[in-house]
């Protein structure tokens, strides 16, 4: 992966007021989407059924002090913000200089829940090994590349990275497979899980069936009882996705 520095440092050096990043895509309906004319950034159009370019706004925008003008002159949209893209079309209006930069390689919209576990995978295959930051005791084996930030205690597991495991989480009786983050302030206990995403104070406890493949937001309680009948509690916000066994 590239990463952004190179644009940074050439707007930077730049005499221009702002700058978006763009990507190519295939399906840029879904997408905000640049329109030129000629090599100009004219507008910025979000969604079109017609798009004017296959060039998508990738979320990254550089400005200079003069967006605090622009932000002082735009409207609340439909929805009561204030819209970057507003913003934007507002200093093209007045005009000022907006450079538009093609990014080349990677890019992942992680609005959605594959890509952003292909993101999460590419984050932790770019990791170092650095378990100093925990506590491992002698029954808990580690494997392959393993990051335990400060205040992580691991007993009687077993980690296989590539793996990050934040500040304050419990790991027992458990098993973490490879491309998992786990956030800080949590407890995983006598559970297995891989591949996936779990951000903080989520609880994960006495599991009888591993995690693959899941984001799992913050505050979350996830147990099993073991009482009979045998059924499943749910509370899911919209759009959800449960697949069980």
């Amino acid at each position: 992966t590239q990463g952004i520095a190179g644009h940074v440092q050439a707007f930077a050096a730049s005499d221009d007021d702002a700058a978006i990043l763009l990507k190519h895509v295939d399906d840029a309906t879904a997408f905000g989407v640049a329109q030129f004319d000629g090599e100009r950034l004219v507008r910025v159009v979000e969604k079109p059924k017609d798009p004017p370019s296959d060039l998508a706004v990738i979320g990254i925008y550089l400005f200079t002090s003069r967006v605090f003008d622009a932000i002082a002159a735009i409207k609340p949209s439909a929805r009561g913000e204030l819209e970057i893209t507003d913003t934007i079309q507002w200093l093209l209006d007045h005009g000022e200089r907006v450079r538009a930069d093609v990014v080349e390689g990677e890019w992942i919209d992680t609005g959605k829940h594959d890509d952003l576990l292909v993101a999460n995978r590419l984050v932790l295959e770019m990791l170092p090994d650095d378990p100093s930051g925990g506590t491992v005791d002698e029954a808990t084996k580690l494997h392959g590349r393993v990051v335990l930030q400060p205040g992580c205690e691991i007993v009687n597991s077993v980690i296989s990275g590539p793996v990050i495991i934040g500040e304050g989480t419990r790991i027992e009786n458990s098993y973490v497979g490879p491309f998992t983050s786990i956030g800080p302030n949590c407890e995983i206990i006598e559970s297995e899980i891989a591949a996936s995403v779990v951000m903080e104070n989520t609880r994960i406890h006495h599991l009888g069936h591993r995690i693959e493949h899941s984001l799992i937001g913050r505050d979350v309680e996830l147990t099993a009882d073991g009482r009979r009948p045998s059924g499943y509690q749910l509370v899911l916000g919209d759009f959800s996705r449960v697949r069980v066994p």
